[in-house]
């Protein structure tokens, strides 16, 4: 048995990068953690990446960048139909 704590797979903000992998969160560790997280409440996941989508996007944009197209996509159409 182990007693190592597993990283986090959590983002870091303003950029939006995974904290252990860097790649865009919700990374592919994030989003299975989520949907084990959340399986009994598939509503909740939603409200939940919809308030990290708005916040992605007002640290985006307040860095003067352009909203990035692809923001549904990467926080919430992947939970469609789970």
């Amino acid at each position: 048995m182990s007693t190592a704590h597993e990283a986090e797979h959590l983002h870091d903000r303003p950029h939006w990068l995974c904290r252990v992998c860097r790649e865009p969160w919700p990374c592919a560790e994030a989003k299975r953690r989520l949907l084990a997280e959340y399986t009994e409440f598939p509503s909740l996941l939603k409200i939940y990446l919809s308030a990290q989508m708005y916040d992605a996007l007002d640290d985006f944009t307040a860095q003067g960048e352009s909203a990035p197209l692809n923001l549904y996509e990467r926080f919430i159409s992947w939970t469609r139909g789970r």
